[in-house]
């Protein structure tokens, strides 16, 4: 499941391009406009007038505006490699492009009540209607794959409806690689970010963030694994259980469960329409203006999960958007929303993680850097300077699990900005792309480090570490 947002006052009905010579067209007229926006500013900077935004002439603001409409209407890949690419460091992207990723990624848009009636009777029947005594037609939120309805069950039970755009699913390669080639042209991409690799990692991942039911099965994965645990909640999927087999693989912990084929068998859950309980609560980026008990305990309770679900369950939910943890203050707990972008890792590929997590934290230079090595983030030819840019990074976000943190204090610390001062170096010197996983995880953990950097939380990391540490078994199970 994607992140989602609440709409905002500007959003608007906008119908979604469902067929693919539909969506071919946009970015045709996108690829178009460009260019002729491209050729105009060219010309104006010959007669001495600049309107580009950057020293590109490719990133004139109406060019912007063309890029933000475009992805806008399409929706689905193309807005969610916007979103991905908004949180990149400017040092990667041109601010300018940049900030319009951003507006991408929030933008709110939705499809009008005709085109969600399409999708309703195709996935639920000519008869939707009857399962639900009240449906709101307008969403509550909307992102880039889908939008999420309000309803409420025969039983009384409040419900949250995730409608999918309908054409997304089937135009996930198609849209990523004409949003690609159109930015590639332009040269808007290094070399050192390694963008094919990327684009390979973002296919793969959609096409598991468009399978609904896929995603109901890892929702109830999760629940089960946190069912114990009075600190969490996992909202209810409405469907049944139907059988369980093995999965996700063997786990790390004995005494975890390891369920790991789900069956979900009900009539409100399908691969593009997705049911569960309505939830309460605020996400946890609204949290700045709670005390810092509070917001200590929200970022302690992501921190820990975090880690668990690296070196405990080896399945983590790889989205790091703020909107898929709510924080229920009369229940104190935390309610984790948004399993589709579910991943499972492989023990050995962990074993290796877990030990440079440790190397860093121990401020083990030599160690980290061998240990890089062998797990493919390094090829043993770069440089000294690019051996030391990956050290020096790895080093910094050691920090937070050092001995000599004890309550890290993440709003006191520029660790974003330390470790961006060496990203020019990385571009332009690294040999390969990193290991596949990566992209995911280190998504994941930048994600909790920026929230709780937002949240100016102090809190003590190393002893999470150390007691998964203390457990962990290495080797095959």
């Amino acid at each position: 499941m994607t992140s989602f947002f609440q709409l905002g006052p500007t959003a608007k009905a906008r119908k979604v391009p469902s067929s693919r010579i539909g969506r071919m067209v946009s970015f045709g007229s996108l690829f178009a406009g460009l260019g002729v926006g491209t050729v105009a500013e060219v010309t104006r900077r010959s007669l001495g007038v600049n309107e580009s935004l950057t020293d590109n002439p490719f990133l004139t603001s109406a060019n912007v505006e063309r890029i933000v409409s475009t992805m806008c209407k399409v929706r689905g890949a193309a807005l969610k490699i916007g979103q991905l690419l908004s949180i990149q460091d400017s040092e990667i992207i041109p601010p300018a492009l940049q900030a319009a990723f951003e507006r991408v990624r929030q933008s709110a848009d939705f499809m009008p009540t005709s085109q969600v009636e399409g999708v309703l009777k195709r996935e639920l029947g000519d008869e939707w209607r009857s399962r639900f005594v009240e449906f709101d037609m307008k969403p509550f939120a909307a992102a880039s794959i889908g939008q999420v309805h309000w309803g409420k069950l025969p039983d009384g039970t409040e419900v949250a409806v995730k409608i999918q755009y309908p054409g997304v699913a089937a135009g996930i390669n198609s849209d990523i690689e004409n949003l690609v080639s159109v930015l590639n042209i332009w040269n808007v991409f290094p070399p050192g970010m390694f963008i094919d690799k990327l684009v390979e990692v973002a296919k793969k991942e959609l096409s598991w963030e468009v399978d609904y039911l896929r995603e109901a099965e890892c929702t109830k994965q999760f629940r089960a694994l946190l069912e114990a645990d009075p600190d969490y909640y996992v909202p209810r999927v409405i469907g049944k259980l139907f059988f369980l087999l093995d999965w996700f693989g063997q786990n790390t912990s004995s005494n975890i469960p390891v369920f790991t084929d789900f069956h979900v068998e009900d009539e409100l859950c399908t691969s593009q329409v997705f049911t569960s309980e309505l939830i309460e609560g605020f996400s946890v980026d609204k949290a700045a203006e709670l005390d810092l008990e509070t917001r200590n305990r929200i970022c302690s309770l992501i921190m820990h999960l975090c880690l668990k679900e690296l070196f405990v369950f080896r399945v983590m939910q790889t989205d790091p958007n703020w909107s898929n943890f709510f924080y229920n203050q009369k229940t104190r707990q935390l309610v984790l929303l948004d399993f589709g972008a579910t991943r499972s890792y492989s023990k050995e590929f962990m074993d290796q993680y877990l030990e440079v997590i440790m190397a860093a934290a121990d401020r083990n230079r030599e160690r980290v850097l061998k240990l890089s090595q062998e797990m493919g983030f390094l090829t043993g030819y770069e440089s000294k300077a690019m051996e030391e840019a990956h050290v020096d990074t790895v080093m910094i976000l050691g920090e937070v699990f050092s001995e000599s943190a004890n309550e890290f204090d993440f709003g006191g610390q520029n660790t974003v900005k330390r470790v961006t001062k060496y990203v020019p170096t990385m571009l332009n010197q690294r040999l390969c792309p990193p290991p596949e996983e990566i992209y995911s995880i280190h998504r994941k953990i930048s994600g909790v480090f920026l929230l709780c950097s937002k949240l100016k939380v102090k809190i003590a990391c190393r002893p999470m570490l150390m007691d998964i540490y203390k457990n962990y078994r290495f080797g095959p199970v």
